[in-house]
Parts: C-alpha cells; structure tokens; sequence
C-alpha cells in the first residue's frame, strides 16, 4: 500500500493579489490536492488561517470580496503608520470563531515580523485575530499590532514565502507566490510608493524558499494588478484559478 503523501501548502503575501490564492486553491482542490499543513504571510495568512479552518476558498472569497482598502481600513494621523486595520479586524473575529491559532482545525503557522525585536518569528499559538492582523499590516501603510508589549508588522519584512516551519512536517511542499514585479510608469501618491517600495523588497528573500518548495505556482499574469486593487478582485481570483487549473501536478 502506498503511503498518503503529507501536504504542506506556503502562501506568499501581495495585498489584494492574494484573492489569487484562493483561485489556486479551487484548482488544486478540483486536482484532488489536498494540504493538511498550511503556513501564511500577509494576505498568505489570511487565507491560510481560513483554509486550515476547513472554509472552503469561494465562501472565502465571498467573504473577503467587495471589502476595498478604504472600506476596511481607517486613516490616522501618521505615527506608526498611515492606516489601521480595525474594521477587517472585527471581521475577521465574527467570521473566523476562533481565540487562539492553535483552535484552527488543521495545522496552521502564521508568519509575523517582531519589529520590537527584529527578528521574524512563525507562530502556531496566540492571539488569532493579533497575529492574522499583524501579518498584515505593511509597514508605514498600516500601523503595527501590540502584542505582549512588542510591536508587530507584516511577515514579509523577514519572509514572503514562509517555508521553513514546514521543513519536517510535510513530504511535499507546494509554495505559491502571488506578488511577481512589473514595471510602473508612475507613482501617484505616498500609498502607492509605500505598496512599491514593500513589493521590491519583500521579493528579494523568496529566492531561497522557492528552491525548497517541490511545487511552485506563479500566476505571472497577477503583475498587471495592483496590491491595493481590492475592487478587481474576481479578475484576480480568475487569474490564479486559470493558471493553477491548467497546470499538470503530479502528486
């Protein structure tokens, strides 16, 4: 009898690229692919946390569609940040029904940046809606979460693709990377030059992990979007679903 194998699926941050993983998702579903093991940056976090949950990735996407930057956010006073993430913190909370990361069904690491410290840390336990929040809070775009008395950011300052708490646990590792560089011919405001200057830099430290995923996926059509384009969201989905669809995988 051969043996199942393990599945281990790494999700990379992109802002509203991520809409794109849940289209992967779909596809690999549709595949019989199953993972049983889920790590998440950033929007890669999010989705992870609801997938490991066993929410299916339309309802998902039902959830997370329509909610635009400015709908979900507030704009502050800059301190720590240009934005906060309250309103989709309250979602997030109704939606997901869970205290602790360690209550999510499957096993599930989120991928957070200690800025207090410097140092990136993935997590199995604690505050869920805190890390899932603070996953997500680009530096200077959205301001940092407390958590036990040090300030926390996006993953992808340290880690976009967050391989590595999957290393011993998965016989297969399949990383998908939603946030591929294209050129711009300008930059309208402070948004956007932050969203620019955090896409550059996160994708230098995806090199190496790539090399460690046996499977990866890469929509290259996700470079005409936006990260702060949430209102193309179904455009972005169908990218990832398209892409990861016509893929052969062998399991």
């Amino acid at each position: 009898m051969v043996k199942k194998k393990k599945i281990g699926l790494v999700l990379s941050g992109g802002g509203a690229r991520g809409f794109a993983h849940l289209g992967v998702v779909k596809a690999l579903y549709e595949k019989g692919i199953y993972p049983e093991v889920f790590s998440g940056t950033s929007a890669g976090a999010l989705v992870g946390a609801f997938l490991a949950n066993g929410k299916d990735p339309d309802d998902i996407f039902s959830f997370f569609k329509g909610r635009r930057i400015f709908d979900i956010t507030r704009i502050r006073l800059p301190k720590n940040g240009l934005l906060n993430l309250e309103r989709i913190r309250n979602e997030i909370d109704k939606e997901l029904k869970i205290k602790d990361i360690k209550e999510i069904k499957k096993t599930f690491f989120v991928c957070v940046s200690n800025m207090t410290k410097g140092r990136v840390e993935y997590l199995d336990k604690g505050n869920a809606v805190d890390l899932l929040v603070a996953s997500a809070s680009i530096p200077v775009l959205f301001s940092p979460v407390m958590i036990s008395g040090d300030l926390y950011s996006d993953g992808g300052v340290f880690d976009n693709l967050p391989v590595e708490p999957l290393k011993d646990k998965c016989d297969l590792v399949i990383g998908v990377h939603v946030n591929p560089i294209h050129p711009v011919n300008e930059l309208n405001n402070i948004l956007q030059m932050a969203s620019r200057t955090f896409t550059l830099t996160v994708n230098n430290n995806v090199k190496y992990n790539r090399e460690i995923c046996d499977i990866w996926i890469e929509p290259k059509e996700l470079d005409k979007f936006e990260i702060l384009e949430f209102n193309k969201a179904d455009e972005i989905f169908e990218t990832g679903y398209k892409y990861a669809k016509k893929m052969k995988i062998k399991i």
